[in-house]
């Protein structure tokens, strides 16, 4: 009870337990090489277990890990950096891109046209877009901003993992492709791992991520009236 009570009242033990256990995903990841050992789901895993086995309430481990997610804005644009250096690229194959990044967008938005209550239904459109963008679409929709960011993660991780294997089944080996395909689906997460891949997946994917966000709130209003 005392070490549940210190560690709720602690104002840097949220902080310093996100920040410890994306390490031991990192680290985790970079010794084993396999793809499941995503370091944002290693994290996730580990700070639901510490919660649990010390009884802290989640409202209690936000207060103090909050101010982490006042960086993912930020973290967001910065991807522009990567864009900006195959902006060429960009120029040459403008159609294709675009293209693509409206046809993975209506893919994401019709795969969830199923019998839902509509809050549960708007949460979830926004899913394959970066949580910066997608909390505002829900929220403004009348979904469930909880809902909406647990979609988006489990979908970045997802797209994360199954990237290469999905890559190789169908003999994906374009690197603008790859990249738009990542960006577009699962959004932040999907984008380290473009990054992983080459300078051109990440650039590709990082222009998804902005371009993806811009079409699904234009499409998410018309959708959202479906169900």
């Amino acid at each position: 009870k005392r070490m549940t009570d210190f560690l709720s009242n602690s104002v840097f033990f949220s902080l310093m337990l996100c920040l410890l256990s994306y390490q031991i995903g990192v680290f985790l990841r970079q010794k084993t090489k396999i793809a499941a050992f995503n370091p944002l789901l290693i994290s996730i895993i580990i700070v639901i277990f510490v919660l649990v086995i010390f009884h802290i309430k989640f409202e209690d481990f936000y207060n103090g890990s909050k101010y982490i997610s006042y960086l993912l804005t930020p973290a967001t644009v910065a991807l522009a950096i990567p864009l900006y250096s195959k902006l060429t690229l960009l120029k040459d194959n403008f159609k294709a891109i675009i293209s693509g990044l409206i046809a993975g967008v209506l893919t994401s938005l019709l795969s969830i046209l199923f019998h839902l209550k509509h809050e549960y239904y708007v949460s979830m459109l926004p899913k394959s877009i970066t949580t910066a963008i997608g909390i505002g679409i829900s929220e403004e929709l009348g979904g469930i901003s909880t809902i909406t960011t647990a979609v988006i993660i489990v979908t970045g991780v997802f797209g994360n993992v199954m990237a290469d294997i999905v890559y190789k089944i169908f003999n994906i080996t374009n690197p603008i492709a790859k990249g738009i395909g990542l960006g577009a689906s699962a959004h932040a997460i999907g984008t380290s791992k473009a990054l992983e891949m080459g300078a051109t997946e990440g650039a590709m994917s990082s222009l998804s991520i902005a371009v993806a966000g811009i079409i699904t709130v234009i499409f998410a209003s018309f959708f959202a009236k479906i169900m």
